[in-house]
């Protein structure tokens, strides 16, 4: 890796931090009164996907160890956001799904986060926005 290529590839990281540390700030600010980012995103993707997943394989997506997904999963448990019952097929594994008041939850939560993402994108201009992503995909996946 060339110093040029160096400096370029340590310029990318900076802004993606950057805009996540900013996004995150902003994000906790707009949520509904004692919901984490860590909530709505399980919250989000629950709600998005429509299938039930094990706690593992929520751990997997967010990329978080069993144990941190086991808090999170808790807590919204504890506030009657998820059911987790037992795998019909395997008692000792879990299965995790969104409940009605999980649902309206995200729904109150995107209803706070929406002005403010919509606003960065009208700002921002719906062609930049839409070339960002694919780029802003690739580069998660060679992360990933």
């Amino acid at each position: 890796m060339s110093e040029d290529s160096h400096t370029l590839a340590i310029m990318l990281f900076s802004e993606v931090l950057g805009a996540e540390q900013i996004l995150r700030s902003r994000l906790s600010k707009v949520l509904p009164k004692g919901m984490e980012i860590s909530h709505f995103a399980v919250l989000n993707n629950l709600a998005w996907r429509d299938v039930e997943r094990s706690p593992a394989q929520l751990a997997e997506i967010f990329h978080v160890t069993r144990g941190a997904m086991t808090n999170t999963l808790t807590k919204l448990e504890w506030a009657g956001y998820i059911h987790i019952r037992p795998d019909w097929d395997d008692a000792r594994r879990k299965v995790v799904s969104i409940s009605p008041a999980g649902r309206q939850a995200r729904e109150d939560a995107l209803s706070q986060i929406a002005p403010m993402i919509t606003k960065v994108v009208d700002d921002l201009g719906e062609d930049k926005a839409r070339a960002a992503l694919p780029i802003l995909r690739e580069l998660r996946r060679q992360i990933d």
